[in-house]
This record gives structure tokens, C-alpha cells and sequence, in this order.
């Protein structure tokens, strides 16, 4: 079992390493194109319409819309299921492994989150406080490779868990302060779409595709409440079962089983379609049961979201037309207010919390991650963008802030990577002497 999760934990970590440089490459092009003589063409792009409709219901937004608003609530759905993981059989599972990551994230929000504040006081620039307090797990993971294999595992472990309980507070954070007025309606329509989801789960229906018609009734529930509909990707992902549709047998043997029985009757029935489609569809349902739903549909997704999904958000939102923001005025307030929180909020936070954790005798750091190794986690943690940018998205109407804070996030994140990059070199350096 152990060696079993170590292997996805591998697997987890290679996607969000290499998928870091494709977001990277994303936000590049948005850049370049935002700044280049077609930056009309640009902002005009992501403002075309799209409608879906059936007869004459049709529902027509633009592209931005059903990037924002509809690709990432399966980028949300995978965030969901990372941290029913976790709270299954990851960092979240006991309560003494769970305390230090998710004391230092709360560190990693509440420095950044004052740091925002004291430089935008006005009740309008202070609504982006949360765009600072979070961290891009793709481009954290992928800094952290490039140190090579000297760092050790339980340092990358601890990044991994702190950046996953980040993805939680920023969600919490996004359903509590940057939701509209609360329709209860919509509640009524999103607890049928998660009632429907229990049954077909309830029944034994194993199928992810059957559980799309439900998780749309989900969306749109959300959609109707005010609430920003992506959380619906969130609680689909909480309630997928971490065990497999009980079976008489288990999967593996059903396997070798239904394997012998279709080889003996596919060698006398000399290719008779009728006698071997029965055991073809048990040896199906077996192969997908060897793995439980969270694992199987995470694993089948997260590829999609990693090279996907998240590039083309980043392409869709990165692209800031530099020379169209006013900085000499209140949005430089917002764009330096949200680089300065994100370069030295999150190590500060993350660091002090840590050490009155460690000092105060709750918790004690994992074996084999030094001081220097918490500091390294704490500037890498400063490097925000997916989520730093959506919540950016929803806390400024208006252009001129959203360009600054989208500003403010690009740069914090490229100062934090480059200071991460430094201390982590000189850390791995220090560790390959150690072991001689």
C-alpha cells in the first residue's frame, strides 16, 4: 500500500513538475500577444461567443466565461479529490501529520493577506487581500525539480501537502467573501444534482461518465445561487468514493480469472461475439474496480487539467497589456501590494508559524527537512498564479486594478521563483556535502 501510494505521489509530482513549464510557456504567449500589435485581437478572442443550446434554450457567454467559469470547475473537481486523498491516506489523515502543514499555510495566508492591507486601505483595493494567499502548486513543484534530486523527498512531500491545504483555504475563501448575494433556489437545484450523485453512488454505478448529468445539475445549481460555480468541481470531488464498488472477488483475482475464461472461450467458440461479451464486461468493470473512483477519475483527469486546462487559462488570463495600465496612480498600490505579499508575506508566515508550532512543542518538522528547508517552502509557496489570478478575476471589477494585480502576480511570482531557485541551490549544495 505504501509502495503503491509513493508510486502516485511519483507520478503526481512529475505531471505538476513538467506541466509547470508548459503553464510558464502559456503565460508567455499571453504576455507577448497582449503586447504585441494584435493585442486587439487578443482581448476581442476570449470575448466571442459561444452558446450551448437544445431547441430554443440556449445559453450563450462568451469564451472567458466558459474558461473561467465552466474548464475550471474540473480543475476544481481534481483539487477536490486531491484533498479527499489526503484526508483518506495523505497528510490529512492523522491529526498529528496534519497540524504543521496546515498551521505554516495558515501562516502562508495571514501574512500575505495583512501585508495587502496595510498598503490598500481603500475599501475598494482592499477586496483583492486573498489574490496574494495562494500558491500555485504546477509552477511551485516544477521550481522545486529543477533543484534536482539533492532536496529531500520529505521537503517536497511538506511543499506538496502546504500548497494542497492552500488550494483549500483559497476555496473556502472564494465561497465565503467573493460570492454574490445567495439565491436559495439555486440551493435547491444543487442539492437534487448531489442527491442524484449519492444514488448513482448508492446503486453501485462505478461509470465517471454517468455522474456528468449530475455534476452539471450541480453546476448550474451553484450558477443559479451566486455562488461562483466552480465550487461545484469542489464538491463533487469531496464526496468521490475512496473505495471501490464492492465485488464477490477481488479485482485482481476477477482478472486472472475472467482472463483464463475468455482465452478458453474465445479458442472454442472460434470467435463467437455472443459467448465471450458477458465475461468481456465482467473483466471491464474488474480492471476499473482495481483502482477506487478517487484514484481511478483523479489519475484520468489530472493529465487533462496539467496540459489542458491550466495552460489555457493562463493563456486566456495572463495576458496583461502593460502599457494600457495606469501605474502612477492607486493601481500600483494594488499591483505592489500584491508582489511585495508574495515574495515576503508568504516565507514570513509560513516560517513564523512553523517555528512557534516547533517551539510550542505541538509538532515537530519531518525527518530530514532542516530550518533551511522550511525556508525554501516558504519562498517557493510565493509563487502564485492559477489561483492567485482567479481570485483576482473575482475581487476586481474594475480593469485597471485586475490588470495591476495580474501585474503584481506575474511579478511576485517570478521574484519568488528566482529567490527559491537561489536558496535551493545553495541548500542542495549544502545537503550533497553533508552526505559526503
Amino acid at each position: 500500500m505504501a509502495q503503491q501510494a509513493f508510486a502516485t505521489l511519483e507520478r503526481f509530482l512529475h505531471i505538476e513538475a513538467v506541466s509547470g513549464v508548459v503553464l510558464l510557456f502559456a503565460a508567455a504567449v499571453a504576455l507577448i500577444w497582449a503586447n504585441s500589435p494584435y493585442a486587439h485581437s487578443y482581448h476581442s478572442f476570449w470575448h466571442l461567443p459561444f452558446s450551448i443550446g437544445l431547441g430554443d434554450l440556449a445559453f450563450s457567454q462568451s469564451l472567458h466565461f466558459w474558461i473561467n467559469d465552466g474548464l475550471m470547475t474540473v480543475f476544481f473537481l481534481v483539487v477536490g479529490m486531491e484533498v479527499r486523498r489526503e484526508m483518506h491516506e495523505g497528510a490529512l489523515s492523522q491529526r498529528n501529520q496534519a497540524i504543521l502543514p496546515v498551521a505554516a499555510a495558515a501562516g502562508g495566508v495571514i501574512a500575505p493577506a495583512l501585508i495587502f492591507l496595510a498598503l490598500n486601505l481603500d475599501p475598494v483595493r482592499s477586496q483583492g487581500w486573498a489574490v496574494p494567499t495562494a500558491t500555485d502548486i504546477a509552477f511551485a513543484v516544477g521550481v522545486l525539480a529543477l533543484l534536482g534530486s539533492s532536496i529531500p523527498r520529505n521537503v517536497r512531500i511538506f511543499l506538496l501537502a502546504l500548497a494542497i491545504i492552500d488550494d483549500v483555504i483559497a476555496v473556502l475563501i472564494i465561497a465565503f467573501f467573493y460570492s454574490g448575494g445567495l439565491h436559495v433556489a439555486g440551493f435547491i437545484v444543487a442539492a437534487f444534482g448531489i442527491l442524484m450523485v449519492l444514488g448513482l453512488q448508492r446503486i453501485g454505478v462505478g461509470s465517471a461518465y454517468a455522474y456528468i448529468l449530475p455534476g452539471a445539475v450541480v453546476w448550474i445549481g451553484l450558477l443559479m445561487t451566486g455562488a461562483h460555480p466552480t465550487l461545484a468541481g469542489v464538491v463533487l470531488g469531496l464526496v468521490t468514493p475512496v473505495r471501490s464498488v464492492p465485488m464477490p472477488e477481488h479485482p485482481v483475482d476477477a482478472v486472472s480469472r475472467l482472463a483464463r475464461e475468455l482465452r478458453t472461450r474465445f479458442s472454442a467458440a472460434k470467435n463467437d461475439a455472443d459467448s465471450i461479451a458477458w465475461p468481456l464486461r465482467q473483466l471491464r468493470v474488474a480492471n476499473r474496480e482495481m483502482l477506487p473512483p478517487v484514484v481511478r477519475v483523479q489519475s484520468a483527469l489530472h493529465p487533462w487539467v496539467a496540459f489542458g486546462i491550466m495552460p489555457v487559462f493562463a493563456l486566456a488570463n495572463a495576458g496583461v497589456t502593460v502599457g494600457g495600465v495606469d501605474l502612477s496612480g492607486p493601481a500600483s498600490l494594488v499591483m505592489s501590494g500584491v508582489a511585495v505579499a508574495l515574495v515576503t508575506g508568504k516565507p514570513l508566515g509560513i516560517v513564523a508559524v512553523t517555528w512557534i508550532a516547533v517551539r510550542s512543542g505541538w509538532c515537530r518538522l519531518p525527518s530530514g527537512v532542516s530550518w533551511t528547508g522550511i525556508w525554501l517552502i516558504g519562498l517557493l509557496a510565493g509563487i502564485g498564479f492559477t489561483m492567485s489570478i482567479f481570485i483576482g478575476i473575482l475581487a476586481f471589477p474594475n480593469p485597471d486594478f485586475l490588470a495591476a494585480a495580474k501585474l503584481g502576480v506575474l511579478l511576485g511570482s517570478v521574484v519568488a521563483a528566482v529567490l527559491g531557485l537561489t536558496w535551493g541551490a545553495v541548500y542542495a549544495r549544502k545537503v550533497r556535502a553533508q552526505r559526503g
